[in-house]
């Protein structure tokens, strides 16, 4: 079996976090006007795209229903085609701007699964190429994104306003 080490997420695992009283930071970032500051991508009417802050690779967004719930039996069934709908619209824009060999889409549900923001589900879009593992986070507890987020968010953004 092979290891995939992500050194760069200590940061974020062992940060203190809020406790899961009240609105969720996905919540808050949904009810702000900040997208620049927030890395907002993308706003439809059951939910909202914006890229991770802690990546796991350059491009990784998250496409979150505006409805804090952390089971998908929470949502109606239109909050789930926008889910599924705003997904493949990211990923378009994805493949349009920064042209990945290919993909890691999914949700963790559940702190056991590894959800960090375990009160509000979330879809992981994590674009891959060919190639884009390397020694950097295993002897240099460093990991390379190519582009600033900020510079990313505004290409990702005039992508999907061409998508509309």
């Amino acid at each position: 079996m092979e290891l995939l080490h992500a050194p760069w997420r200590i940061e974020y695992i062992l940060a203190p976090k809020p406790p899961a009283q009240g609105d969720s930071l996905f919540a808050r970032i949904a009810q702000s006007s900040e997208d620049v500051a927030h890395h907002v991508v993308a706003r439809d009417r059951t939910c909202y795209a914006m890229l991770n802050t802690y990546p796991y690779n350059g491009g990784h967004l998250m496409v979150i229903p505006y409805k804090q719930t952390a089971d998908l039996n929470d949502l109606t069934d239109e909050e789930l085609a926008g889910l599924m709908k705003l997904t493949r619209r990211c990923m378009n824009a994805l493949a349009k701007t920064m042209n990945p060999d290919g993909w890691n889409v999914g949700m963790n549900l559940g702190r056991c699964a590894g959800a960090g923001i375990v009160e509000h589900l979330h879809i992981h879009i994590v674009p891959r190429w060919n190639g884009d593992t390397n020694f950097m986070p295993v002897l240099a507890n460093t990991h390379i994104l190519p582009e600033a987020l900020t510079d990313v968010a505004a290409r990702l953004r005039a992508a999907l306003v061409q998508d509309t």
